[in-house]
């Protein structure tokens, strides 16, 4: 078999390079419980987009520091009794993708919601105000502020609070909800489970965000992870921050955040994935205690996964 990473027997026990914080725990309870506080707002908008066995429509919410995000939602009609779920997270800098996309499983009785990323290509806003670097990328996003202006701790905690909100609909039930998504969606997938646990079932496919020191390590700092080389290139060309840098990043990293995830794990990854390398994905896949099983694609990189979307179908539509 090819290889790029450590072998797969060696993937298997991998448990990670990156800083875990000592307050780890804490920090993020604290997030959580500033996650509470506001009114999430929810505003439903029919979208023009319509389809006659569904409704369709743009949900607005509330999240931290006053972001506004925004969701496609569709729901089927006529179901008399509360449904399933599935709860849909988008690749780096893409969006919530077209209305489409969503149909397959609204026929199957699901409501679907698609969030829009704030501050990246779809809807939603970025309230900003972060002090320091914000040139090309999220991840170093409030890296030169305090931990508790990282963005994609927003980002994250905007996956929670939109799980919550579903949850809290009456046409949902509270007990059949789902995530999915592939690359930085694989990680939403992965932090909206940890930080909602009641999330049933989840789907992430080779998730990015995990194990930031392992990339550097790799000299695969580039593509999704090109920033992390600019960082240190234009503010640590010397790397005398470097235990700082990725201790603070480990917030942030869903390796440390895996643990926490009670619902019942699919996860794709080829082991040929230099975008987001073999050895990152498992760090977090190791650290599930939940049920879980493991697609692997031995000659794929960060691409289409052949049948990987039946499968997860298939998982998911058994909620």
């Amino acid at each position: 078999m090819p290889l790029i990473d450590i072998p797969l027997e060696e993937l298997k026990r991998y448990e990670g390079r990156n800083p875990r914080p000592a307050d780890f725990d804490d920090y993020w309870d604290r997030a959580l419980a500033e996650m509470r506080l506001d009114d999430a707002n929810v505003e439903l908008i029919p979208s023009e987009f319509q389809v006659p066995f569904a409704d369709c429509y743009d949900l607005y919410f509330t999240g931290v520091r006053g972001a506004r995000i925004h969701v496609k939602y569709v729901k089927p009609k006529e179901l008399s009794k509360p449904h399933p779920a599935v709860i849909q997270f988008h690749g780096y800098s893409g969006n919530s993708g077209d209305w489409s996309e969503k149909l397959v499983y609204a026929a199957l009785g699901f409501s679907v919601f698609a969030m829009d990323c704030r501050g990246q290509g779809g809807n939603s806003t970025d309230s900003g105000g972060v002090k320091g670097n914000t040139f090309q990328g999220h991840i170093i996003r409030g890296l030169d502020d305090e931990p508790d202006h990282l963005l994609f701790r927003h980002i994250f905690l905007d996956a929670a609070q939109l799980a919550s909100i579903v949850m809290n609909l009456p046409e949902v039930d509270p007990d059949r909800v789902a995530a999915t998504g592939w690359s930085q969606g694989g990680a939403l997938t992965i932090a909206c489970a940890a930080l909602e646990p009641r999330i049933k079932r989840l789907a992430p496919v080779y998730p990015f965000l995990s194990d930031y020191k392992r990339v550097w390590e790799m000299d695969l700092a580039e593509n999704a992870y090109e920033e992390l080389r600019t960082y240190f290139r234009k503010f640590d060309p010397q790397h005398k921050r470097e235990k700082e840098i990725f201790t603070k990043l480990g917030y942030i990293d869903i390796q440390h955040l895996s643990s926490r995830i009670q619902g019942e794990v699919l996860m794709g990854t080829g082991l040929m994935d230099t975008i987001c390398p073999p050895s990152t994905q498992f760090a977090a896949y190791n650290k599930i205690n939940s049920p879980k099983r493991l697609e692997i694609f031995p000659d794929f990189g960060h691409e289409n996964l052949p049948g990987l979307n039946d499968i997860i179908l298939q998982f998911l539509k058994e909620i």
